[in-house]
């Protein structure tokens, strides 16, 4: 996502939302799988927020091929740069999992 009125229109209009102390993120279901990564100014100056976002988009990347498809907004609270990478797999893990936003493993 790339313009302000896509942003808002998941904010608003978003089926699921869920809060870590870590990230914020946003779920509206839709055809098509997209995402868009937010960090404030209360995050830091620009290295820290890019750094933020990096750290949000490599967690995105992880999980990618299990998303549902729909529009994802993830938005970094400060707290996420004290956070080792690892252990913010297990946190995204769980939020996912709160939103319904990870397919169901195919039984075989």
């Amino acid at each position: 996502m790339k313009d302000t009125r896509a942003f808002n229109a998941v904010y608003r209009r978003a089926d699921a939302t869920w809060h870590t102390p870590y990230f914020v993120l946003f779920y509206r279901k839709s055809d098509q799988k997209r995402v868009g990564f937010v960090a404030g100014k209360k995050v830091g100056k620009a290295v820290a927020r890019n750094r933020a976002k990096r750290l949000l988009r490599a967690q995105f990347l992880l999980f990618v091929d299990r998303l549902e498809p729909g529009e994802y907004v993830w938005v970094a609270k400060p707290e996420l740069l004290e956070k080792p990478f690892t252990s913010l797999t297990e946190t995204v893990d769980h939020a996912l999992h709160r939103i319904g936003a990870l397919t169901r493993k195919k039984q075989r």
